[in-house]
């Protein structure tokens, strides 16, 4: 029995032999289609080759594409775990045709490969046909030997695909699998087509026509093939199986997940442990392509699926984190096919542990809360939609797991009343996202790209050089010329100016031609060609003339010697916190650098120490700084560090730099650092000069962000902190050496005082408490107005008052500067018939403000007018007597 990864390697073997490209697969995070929120099929990185506005070296392709349907238009995810063949993750298999080939050897391919490599037998294979397309029909009949009653014609759009509602669309033909009549279902386009006897296992889609907004279609100049398989689908028929979740795959990790809690994979809880390794394969090839969770977009999303694997370990019993201990099952089975999942394994090991123990404080609380909601409901009715938000905004329940536990009880939700609670964060959350990745580019530069050609980039040799003005752009178009106060975008054909890529930000200098001058203002990158941002200065630039370019020396060493500072606080960071460190954004400016990475706490002072020691140490060594090409293979086998997600070619530019024995310190050959990079670095590490760590704080949900300085800039805040020391110290009349213990000293002098006065104040709050008590209603009720006792102190003042009175009611209301703050609290024997919230809330009324909460026994509130207070004693008083 072949195993999915046979299965994947046979699929694209076959392919390979047939002259095509094996082209790995595209991150999750789609580059070239902001619209998409995550790659959902295999065509997604191929949709620049297929309209033209992209060429590559090669016209064929396949692949075995990593996609996840979760989120937006594309969502499996409440199905997941309940049916044989929904997943959040899955495998698509594919091969495509950039104006090569099309149906007449597309369909033989299909035919061979199914019947031959996968030798399905033929007589269980049917196929559709879109209802018009006479050539493919001809074409199955003729290859495969089919009869007319096993090519089916659908006069539907499931058989014809579009890319949108203009653009290029075409026909498709599906291939079907019948398991035979012991399974209920009939063919495609018959009335029981929605049984499970026959399964889709392969769409060939023949891109043929190009649509126009009018409805009316032309024959496009380059027809095209793009097909997609299911490796989970085609795994369980190739097995024997009839559900995704028997496969080798799944299962190997549906078994992982029964043991790590010692339960029955196939018992009563079947479902959860089908989720479980559903889920786990998502969070986990989303983590490894640079998505972390947090309350928005794609992190949201991410979030979500990791909470709903966690729920229903939760339903298996699992006492403690689970997820995070199933990942190694996972790599054994799929990181040779995808090494970023071993590159990532410690990373996603982390990140699943600390949600899972997050989500774990709170997911008893809001189950129990969800179970007290429909304790109060009629049997079988639905949720209410404020409930269920509420679920969401207080515990973090996404509507979907709060609908996937009422699933188990068959029960529903008010998703009308959830989605207007949920409405204006629906709306920031697709905001967040609808946009982000690698933004499409405009088309000017595609058309730029097809005429002149790629950039050639000579900024590693040298900051001077000469170039030919290939064009120019003003207002978005192409323009001749630009004269004196235009700001316009200039391409050349090669340049020393570093286009922005990377997190190093873009040159900056002049351009001089023999009629006019140009300030370049900013250099960027897209298709290949870099953009140079420029304000013509004095006379006149025009396309064809030669120019002079001159990178700002200045600026771009400043900038170099940041990048190279960020390599060596990447590196120093790992060795002080752990392999688990990984970069998640940079950025390299003139005055100063930025560095996001991948840890869930903040750096404590000795760690920030550490760091920041280390990394001069380096620049101390004043070591070379070694560039060296080779192919990203050859790299990544030699230990070099590359980012999640980020796209490389056939060859790469790997940084090293530093030197360490094997105590970390001194030289001995072993570099200290070795990443993939395309960036811009200083020659020695001693041109960097000094680094100094300004601060660690949180960007996002499991990464940190540190700020620093190198060189100039970091002497000149070291400079700026000695200055200020000497004028704290003159304020203290202290050396400067004895300025820590002289703040210390007043400090704790403050602090006496303060509780001093603190106490002063409690004692004039409580004095004669007994003798001013009355009866107000049968209720003993003692009420004070003081000054100055903040919120928080009137909590413990209002117990020491039910104290003296024994059993009554109490109101504590402090003026704190022209506002109010008050307590109101209820002895424990009258709590049954007086609430210390009621109280609360007359007196904050009276007193201009709203709301107030607490217990019974003690409330507390807020509100703006403090001159009211007697009117706030009188207003309990009332409540008193009822």
């Amino acid at each position: 029995m072949p195993s999915l990864n046979d299965i994947r390697s046979t699929f694209l073997d076959f392919f390979a032999r047939n002259g095509h490209t094996v082209v790995p697969s595209s991150p999750l995070v789609p580059r070239n289609d902001p619209t998409l929120m995550f790659t959902n099929s295999g065509m997604v990185q191929f949709k620049d080759c297929f309209t033209g506005a992209e060429t590559r070296d090669y016209v064929r392709a396949t692949s075995a594409q990593k996609c996840v349907r979760a989120g937006g238009k594309h969502n499996d995810l409440d199905n997941v775990g309940y049916t044989a063949r929904h997943h959040t993750f899955f495998e698509m298999l594919g091969n495509f045709s950039f104006g090569d080939y099309f149906k007449e050897q597309a369909i033989p391919l299909a035919w061979e490969l199914l019947t031959k490599d996968f030798d399905i037998p033929k007589d269980r294979l049917l196929v559709t046909v879109y209802h018009t397309d006479d050539e493919a029909a001809n074409i199955w009949k003729k290859v495969a030997g089919l009869s007319d009653d096993r090519i089916i014609r659908i006069p539907t759009s499931d058989n014809f695909w579009q890319m949108g509602p203009t653009g290029p669309c075409g026909p498709c033909t599906e291939i079907f699998f019948d398991h035979g009549d012991k399974i209920w279902g009939g063919p495609p386009g018959s009335a029981d087509e929605d049984g499970d006897r026959f399964i889709e296992i392969w769409n060939l889609v023949f891109m043929q026509n190009e649509q126009f907004a009018d409805g009316s279609m032309r024959a496009l100049d380059m027809q095209s093939i793009d097909t997609g398989m299911g490796l989970e689908r085609i795994g369980a028929l190739l097995q024997g199986k009839h559900d995704n979740y028997d496969t080798d795959l799944m299962r190997s990790l549906i078994e992982a997940s029964a043991h790590a809690t010692s339960s029955d994979p196939d018992g009563a809880g079947k479902t959860h442990h089908r989720v479980i390794a559903d889920h786990l394969r998502s969070t986990s090839f989303l983590i490894a392509d640079g998505v972390m969770p947090s309350n928005d977009g794609r992190g949201y999303v991410l979030r979500r699926i990791m909470r709903r694997a966690m729920r229903h370990a939760h339903q298996l019993g699992a006492q403690d984190p689970l997820m995070y201990r199933l990942v190694p099952a996972l790599v054994r089975q799929m990181g040779a096919a995808y090494p970023e999942l071993n590159r990532a394994q410690a990373l996603i090991e982390e990140t699943l542990r600390q949600e899972e123990t997050k989500f774990r404080q709170t997911l008893d609380r809001g189950l129990r809360l969800l179970d007290d909601e429909l304790g109060q409901l009629p049997e079988g009715a639905a949720l209410s939609g404020e409930a269920a938000f509420k679920l969401y905004d207080t515990y973090g329940f996404p509507l979907d797991l709060t609908q996937d536990a009422l699933r188990e009880k068959g029960r529903t939700v008010d998703t009308d009343g959830f989605d207007a609670a949920m409405a204006e964060q629906k709306a920031k959350a697709r905001a967040s996202w609808a946009g982000s990745g690698e933004t499409k580019d405009a088309a000017i530069w595609f058309e730029l790209a097809d005429k002149v050609g790629v950039t050639e980039f000579l900024g590693y040799d040298t900051e001077e050089a000469e170039g030919e003005v290939q064009a120019i752009v003003a207002g978005g178009a192409e323009a001749a010329s630009a004269t004196a106060g235009q700001e316009v975008q200039i391409v050349l054909n090669q340049t020393p100016f570093y286009g922005e890529s990377g997190g190093q930000v873009g040159d900056a200098g002049l351009l001089r031609t023999a009629t006019g001058t140009a300030k370049i203002t900013d250099t960027k990158r897209s298709q290949g060609l870099f953009i140079h941002s420029a304000t013509v200065t004095e006379g006149e630039i025009k396309v064809g003339q030669g120019a002079e370019l001159l990178v700002d020396h200045d600026r771009r060493m400043a900038i170099q010697a940041n990048h190279s500072a960020t390599h060596l606080l990447n590196e120093a960071l790992r060795r002080t916190l752990g392999d688990h460190v990984a970069q998640r954004g940079s950025l390299n400016a003139p005055d100063r650098l930025r560095f996001d990475f991948s840890h869930t706490k903040g750096l404590t002072a000795e760690e920030i120490a550490a760091v920041e020691a280390e990394v001069n140490e380096m620049i101390r060594q004043n070591g070379e700084v070694v560039t060296r090409v080779m192919s990203p293979d050859d790299a990544r086998e030699l230990g070099a560090q590359a980012l999640f997600g980020e796209k490389y070619g056939d060859e790469v530019r790997v940084v090293s730099m530093g030197r360490m024995d094997a105590s970390g310190k001194g030289s001995d050959g072993k570099t200290y650092s070795l990443e993939l990079c395309g960036g811009t670095h200083v020659g020695r590490l001693g041109e960097v000069g000094l680094f100094v760590l300004l601060s660690d704080t949180a960007s996002s949900a499991g990464v940190r962000r540190i700020e620093a300085l190198t060189g100039e800039g970091a002497l000149a805040y070291l400079s700026e902190q000695v200055k200020r020391l000497a004028e704290v110290a003159a304020l203290l009349k202290a050396a400067p050496a004895d300025v820590v213990e002289r703040t210390r000293a007043l400090v704790e002098e403050r602090r006496a005082l303060s509780n001093e006065v603190a106490q002063l104040k409690r004692e004039a709050a409580m004095s004669g408490a007994d003798e001013e008590a009355k009866d107000i209603g049968g209720v003993r009720f003692l009420s004070r107005i003081v000054q100055g006792v903040s919120g928080k102190e009137l909590p413990a003042l209002v117990d020491e008052m039910k104290a003296k009175v024994g059993s009554g009611a109490v109101l504590l209301i402090s003026d704190t500067g022209g506002k109010a703050a008050l307590a109101a609290g209820v002895t424990a024997d009258l709590t049954e018939r007086l609430s210390a919230v009621q109280l609360v809330k007359a007196a904050a009324e009276a007193l201009g403000g709203k709301g107030g909460g607490g217990r019974a026994d003690m409330a507390q509130a807020g509100a703006s007018d403090a001159s009211k207070a007697e009117d706030a004693v009188k207003a309990v008083e009332a409540v008193l007597e009822g």
